[in-house]
């Protein structure tokens, strides 16, 4: 099988965000275990989101939807320590895009793990897929879009 390659421009970071490895983020291998970095993953798309002002779940609005996630580990995190998460968005269409992650240990600069998560934006209140509101192209001027 390949092996997944992920690579962002660097001027596509909009927000970041600490996180704390805990003891219970811990796997039988004594690191971070993929379960608990998707769950930091999710908590520091969620942040970002709420920084910017796009729902996530049905409210005011549309909610979105994440259509999946690719992840590829660089090194091992330990319990306590501090994750720095850079959160950007690329590669916008008429429904969604992707968001990204860089994960780094500030302490030492060791990149740990590079991630990539497909979302759509997503009527609620219709059960149906929308297209991106205005707001959310607005507030990202220099992502590119596709066809």
């Amino acid at each position: 099988m390949a092996r997944l390659t992920l690579h962002f421009p660097e001027d596509q970071y909009y927000y970041s965000t600490l996180l704390t490895v805990r003891v219970t983020d811990i796997n039988s291998a004594n690191h971070l275990g993929n379960d608990s970095m998707i769950s930091m993953i999710s908590e520091a798309r969620a942040r970002f989101m709420f920084e910017f002002g796009i729902g996530e779940t049905k409210g005011v609005g549309p909610g979105t939807i994440i259509t999946d996630l690719a992840t590829t580990y660089k090194s091992e995190a330990h319990a306590r320590d501090q994750l720095l998460f850079e959160v950007g968005v690329m590669d916008f269409n008429k429904y969604g895009g992707d968001i990204t992650f860089r994960i780094t240990r500030p302490s030492d600069q060791h990149l740990i793990a590079m991630a990539k998560s497909g979302f759509i934006f997503y009527d609620y209140a219709k059960a149906e897929v929308t297209s991106m509101p205005d707001y959310v192209r607005e507030k990202f001027p220099k992502v590119n879009w596709l066809s």
